[in-house]
């Protein structure tokens, strides 16, 4: 089997993406890992991530080993293709949440076994392939579907946008000035096959929208431009206001973590629009099914 890494949603195909959703929810576990281990290196801290990677591989018979940034010093202690380099003999599988989208390619362009981006600056694909889940299990089918990104054109953004683009999803995205996604970023999207639209004010890309997606205006690793940010996104809170445009079914999703009164009101994301923790859920089950997709026939 040709080795494959999975450092963004596009290194896959429309037929692959969707059989990794397949896979997610397929009945049975079978013990794809027994007797073997995956080496996940956190750069970043994390929950969601963690969990649900180290649930998936214990779930499929095998054992995570976890490392915390300070204990790898990744591109500091070691650069990170000589820990990639050391961690491929030991591991069936390596994951990197990492700081620098740099990283996680440099150990993909020297390793043995896959790489998974489990975050970047760049990319979060992990993520986008909770957030399909959700949304295929929401609406049944992509074809002909909108959905609608307001708030900062980030690392999940970027992500959920291509991977919506595979599935023939039409994606708007609202961000505010110089915030949005990069000419570089729309072309890749539109190469995809699906249309997508940009706009400067969150009502015009919420207006009919099958879904809603958020995340906080402040990633980790743009904390000192917390206050700046605060001013630039001011009147982007998704509220109950804002919701009533979209579909009248239309699910709310957010990444998590999330803070109540900046991007989105409690009422809704913890009302009854609300999918977040279906989608938290999901992480576990799209880690899973990620796993199978690039370990089948490996082991």
């Amino acid at each position: 089997m040709t080795l494959r890494h999975f450092l963004e949603i596009d290194d896959l195909s429309a037929d692959e993406l969707t059989r990794v959703l397949d896979l997610s929810v397929a009945p049975g576990r079978p013990p794809l890992l027994a007797g073997r281990t995956v080496g996940l290196v956190f750069e970043k801290p994390s929950l969601r991530t963690r969990n649900a990677m180290e649930a998936a591989v214990a779930q499929l018979g095998g054992h995570p080993i976890t490392m915390q940034g300070g204990e790898v010093g990744l591109g500091k202690r070691e650069p990170a293709t000589d820990i990639a380099r050391v961690l491929s003999r030991y591991h069936a599988l390596i994951g990197a949440r990492v700081y620098e989208d740099a990283s996680v390619r440099a150990m993909a362009s020297v390793s043995s076994v896959p790489i998974v981006n489990l975050l970047s600056d760049r990319a979060h694909p992990c993520q986008a392939l909770a957030d399909l889940l959700t949304l295929r299990k929401k609406w049944g089918r992509f074809k002909g579907r909108s959905v609608a990104w307001v708030g900062d054109g980030n690392n999940v953004c970027r992500s959920l946008a291509l991977g919506a683009a595979l599935l023939g999803v039409h994606v708007r995205i609202a961000s505010p000035g110089g915030y949005g996604l990069d000419a570089d970023d729309l072309e890749r999207i539109r190469s995809l096959g699906a249309g997508v639209d940009t706009f400067d004010h969150p009502a015009s890309a919420v207006r009919g929208a099958d879904a809603v997606c958020t995340d906080v205006w402040s990633s980790m690793g743009h904390e000192a431009e917390a206050d700046v940010r605060r001013g630039a996104f001011g009147g982007w809170t998704i509220d109950s206001q804002l919701m009533s445009l979209a579909a009248p079914d239309a699910p709310f999703l957010h990444c998590l973590p999330a803070h109540r009164g900046e991007e989105v009101t409690s009422d809704v994301i913890d009302g009854p629009r609300s999918v977040v923790w279906e989608q938290a859920e999901n992480r576990l089950h799209t880690a899973r099914g990620l796993l199978l997709f690039l370990l089948q026939g490996t082991s």
